[in-house]
């Protein structure tokens, strides 16, 4: 019957107007105690006076309970927070009572009221001790039964510092979830064989197989700020191999206003395994320079426009303009940025390659800053269609940067790609090309063109870890092109900040290079997920070598074999130092391309951008018939 009660009331509190009661209540008893320890526990004390003072203490206990606001805490929640109240308002009472009875004896109003100070002192002293564990019992109890009626999920915590203790706290405050915490494990030796709230401290070794299945050990919450992507992935690695889920405790910064949410505990992303250091920029210079200023984006409702639009309404920007052809995704970024209540923006529907369209963008707002992050990105799709490719990444981009110039615009930023490095497919070459304008344009007086060129997007659209995501929630199998394949990662956030870094310090002409670390095999990650997903390779979900697709290369690059780098102030950030292009020439070459890629003639056009280009050489593609015979 207790139990059907408890599952009917989970979600209801204690009313707090009962709580008082119980509090008003509980000081009658300890101001009886108090008399019968300070007599020996005998009635040889004035019984009349006692009765006199009864209600007195009852009506101060009142109105001190009400001043603190002891009462109002969720009982079942009871922390420190709630035993200083009781611990306030119990001393506020003792303080008032004594007040009384000093005022009382200078007036000498009615000497039955006089309550001796010892009396005053014992009371308080029983007051503080029953009230605060009177919480803690109740606290206690009530875990206790709805331990009973729920089945409970055992967990162990990994890491005993400050991030484990409010994660341990954060799980005992949710009452809605069914974790049973049985420890903490740690690598630190002077912390091992300690206890947290009760528990224990464990070391990592006593993870084993045979430890798990004694304690039922269903998850571990890893609960260690800044942990370095390999000691992760051991962790992983050995308790995935238990059948037992990892969870990871978000860092400081991503709390909900300072305070851990249990929701916000996740299971282990293959992001947060990749051997890579976590790029970390807070230059106060990029929102002083963006700072008043009107700033438009292209592809801003794709992965890299919508992230470098977010970073950018951070920094005060009188502006902010949102362009993109898709109109979906620009409705949700805009609708995101409303209900964040941020409101210095405006969504405009366009496209690049429509001279007349932008052309009007730019006269309405007359932006100071460009991010263009407008383009086709996925390499077979361009492969098989040259005509949009060049379309869209070299004459939107010429237009973009053709408009910059016309309206003054301090600084025009591309985003371009290590595609764009010895390129294998049309899509890396109609970035190199558009680099080269941009270079070509560098000297023009007024707009400072930049360039910044980086690798893989962990979580953009169309790549690879969103793709073996959705195989594994159809079973499989996950396809990779060739089992030796890597590419080169970075995060959203980290890649945005690296463009605005590098936008903010270039002078113009400039082609900025980001340190991506090492490269990863792409198989890697694809048996990583399938582990993390709590499935087995291969029983389970099974890795199927596609081959490579039209124009895919087996290893990316930063840098193209004639270019070299010069360091900047920022460790991550380099300068490709490109070989010097005739600035005329290439802009003629472009313009033909542009026209003759009206034709829709796709042989023809592929063979003037390899002219332009000529260290583009096709690979698993129609066009390596176009290629030159190599030395």
């Amino acid at each position: 019957m207790l139990k059907r009660i408890l599952q009917n009331t989970t979600d209801k509190y204690a009313s707090r107007w009962l709580v008082l009661v119980i509090d008003l209540v509980l000081v009658v008893q300890t101001f009886v105690l108090a008399y019968l320890i300070r007599f020996n526990f005998s009635l040889d004390f004035n019984v009349k006076d006692f009765f006199i003072q009864q209600p007195i203490v009852i009506l101060v206990a009142l109105v001190s309970f009400l001043i603190v606001g002891s009462y109002k805490g969720v009982v079942r929640h009871t922390g420190v927070k709630d035993a200083m109240n009781v611990m306030f308002a119990v001393s506020l009472v003792a303080f008032l009572l004594i007040l009384m009875v000093i005022l009382n004896n200078t007036i000498n109003l009615y000497s039955g009221f006089t309550i001796p100070f010892s009396i005053i002192t014992i009371h308080y002293l029983l007051n503080l001790v029953v009230l605060i564990a009177s919480r803690f019992v109740f606290k206690i109890a009530y875990r206790k039964l709805m331990s009973e009626i729920r089945p409970q999920t055992n967990i162990l915590i990994y890491g005993a510092g400050d991030s484990g203790f409010i994660t341990h706290s954060a799980i005992v405050k949710d009452t809605k979830n069914s974790i049973n915490v049985i420890g903490f494990i740690d690598d630190n030796p002077t912390k091992q064989g300690k206890k947290i709230d009760g528990l224990m401290i464990y070391p990592s070794k006593v993870l084993t197989r045979e430890f798990v299945i004694r304690n039922r050990i269903k998850e571990v919450i890893v609960s260690i700020q800044n942990v370095q992507p390999n000691r992760l992935m051991q962790i992983t690695d050995d308790l995935i191999a238990y059948n037992v889920k990892v969870k990871i405790v978000p860092a400081i910064d991503k709390w909900i206003d300072g305070q851990l949410n249990i929701g916000q505990i996740k299971p282990v992303k293959i992001e947060d395994l990749l051997d890579r250091d976590t790029i970390e920029i807070d230059n106060p210079v990029i929102k002083r320079n963006l700072k008043n200023k009107t700033v438009l984006v292209t592809g801003a409702a794709g992965s890299i426009g919508s992230e470098i639009a977010r970073q950018i309404s951070r920094c005060n920007v009188k502006q902010l303009i949102l362009v993109d052809q898709a109109e979906s995704p620009l409705y949700d970024l805009q609708q995101e940025f409303v209900q964040t209540k941020y409101s210095n923006f405006s969504s405009e529907v366009a496209d690049v390659r429509d001279y007349s369209r932008m052309q009007q963008i730019f006269d309405k707002y007359n932006p100071q800053y460009v991010f263009h992050a407008a383009a086709y990105k996925h390499v077979p799709l361009m492969e098989a269609n040259p005509y949009e490719a060049i379309r869209v990444n070299i004459s939107g981009t010429k237009l973009l940067a053709d408009l910059s110039i016309l309206y003054k615009v301090e600084k025009f930023v591309m985003v371009s790609t290590d595609k764009a490095v010895n390129p294998t497919n049309v899509m890396g070459t109609t970035k190199r090309i558009a680099e080269m304008y941009i270079s070509s344009l560098a000297k023009n007086g007024l707009t400072k063109f930049i360039t910044t060129r980086f690798g893989n997007v962990l979580g953009s659209n169309g790549s690879v870890i969103p793709l073996f995501k959705k195989q594994i929630e159809v079973g499989g199998p996950l396809t990779v092109t060739h089992k030796d394949i890597t590419r080169y990662f970075m995060t959203i956030p980290e890649a945005c900040q690296l463009v605005l870094e590098a936008g903010i310090m270039g002078n113009g002409g400039e082609i900025y290079v980001f340190d991506m670390g090492a490269s990863i095999k792409i198989y890697d990650v694809a048996i990583k997920m399938i582990q993390l997903s709590g499935l087995k390779f291969p029983e389970d979900i099974d890795i199927e070598i596609s081959g490579l697709r039209p124009g895919e290369k087996l290893y990316e690059e930063l840098l193209a074999n004639n270019e070299n780098t010069q360091p900047t102030y920022h460790e991550k950030i380099m300068i490709a130092k490109v070989p010097t292009i005739n600035t005329s020439e290439v802009k003629l070459k472009i313009e033909e391309i542009c026209e003759v890629n009206l034709e829709s003639d796709n042989f023809k056009v592929v063979s003037l951008l390899k002219e332009l280009v000529p260290e583009y050489l096709s690979k698993n593609s129609i066009y390596e018939k176009l290629d030159k015979p190599q030395k």
